[in-house]
């Protein structure tokens, strides 16, 4: 169904998220049961390959893929030859050679996931691929929001905060568009892509205009380790004129969701009581990461796994 390869939201159809959160809508169960333990994935390997620091993410795929029985290794460059000056291409193959089955990489450059899919022969999953796209995170937000919502379309989504750097940002915005959301970008202007108006979206920089009538609210971290430059005067203000707080919340629709891809910089994107209050589904969003990421492992190794059978 997915081909060899996950590289980005942008490559699926309509059709395909639909079938990849009825999977994960599965696969949750799972998750949640006192037995977490398919053969799905028995006889393949699978390699976490991260060049960047992650929680959420690679502990996700690293559960998933043991959750479905598979051999599991993981890489981090700091611990790997990359110290040694390897480059991605010689890694690629080193790793391709040792008999992998499906390579998990998140790396600080745009375009390294498509690079290695085609330098390899086992399917890559792109976990995060520089500012570019970040498609299991969008896939995970919408099956919280279809879970909720029961569908997409003539839902508002609201995405505020640091769009620029923010792959998170990209995939949501391909994702919610596809499935028939209406989506309005928030944040400092200096944060904002200059040719965002491509993408056919409404862009403000009021939080309360952006928010106002909102379905869901998806705040996004200031990334700071990308910012070459002071894009913002000071946290404190940026909180004050852009963060989440009681007040712009009770602007969006009584059961608007809150969701952040985290880890969230509390007082700073939103304040305590938004994370915690009931309308705040950024633990969900954890749960589902798991079941998202074991249906495309799933639907990425049914190709290899019928062709042995």
């Amino acid at each position: 169904m997915l081909g060899k390869d996950l590289l980005g939201i942008k490559q699926l159809t309509a059709e395909e998220i639909s079938g990849i959160l009825d999977l994960a809508g599965e696969m949750k169960k799972v998750v949640l049961s006192e037995d977490k333990k398919l053969d799905t994935l028995k006889g393949l390997s699978v390699v976490t390959l991260f060049y960047e620091n992650s929680t959420r993410t690679r502990l996700s795929f690293e559960l998933a893929s043991k959750y479905m029985s598979s051999s599991s290794a993981n890489i981090t460059a700091s611990g790997s030859s990359v110290q040694k000056g390897e480059s991605l291409l010689d890694t690629g193959h080193t790793i391709d050679r040792m008999g992998t089955d499906v390579i998990i990489m998140r790396h600080q450059c745009s375009g390294a996931a498509a690079f290695l899919a085609k330098n390899v022969k086992a399917s890559v999953i792109n976990a995060g691929d520089g500012m570019n796209e970040h498609p299991t995170q969008a896939l995970l937000d919408a099956l919280t929001i279809k879970e909720h919502k029961g569908g997409f379309k003539g839902l508002k989504a609201a995405i505020i905060g640091d769009v620029l750097h923010s792959r998170v940002a990209r995939s949501n915005l391909y994702l919610l568009q596809k499935m028939g959301a209406e989506v309005c970008l928030a944040g400092p202007a200096t944060l904002m892509p200059k040719d965002i108006e491509r993408f056919g979206v409404k862009t403000y920089n009021n939080v309360d205009k952006a928010v106002e009538g909102a379905d869901v609210i998806i705040n996004l971290r200031i990334q700071l380790e990308r910012q070459k430059s002071a894009l913002f005067p000071t946290v404190r203000e940026y909180s004050s004129v852009f963060g989440l707080n009681e007040r712009r919340l009770a602007l969006a629709a009584p059961d608007a969701l809150v969701m952040h891809p985290g880890p969230v910089n509390r007082g700073v994107e939103m304040n305590s009581a938004v994370i915690d209050c009931g309308q705040s589904f950024i633990d969900e969003q954890v749960t589902n990461g798991v079941s998202v990421r074991m249906a495309v492992l799933d639907l990425l190794t049914r190709g290899k796994r019928n062709a042995v059978n």
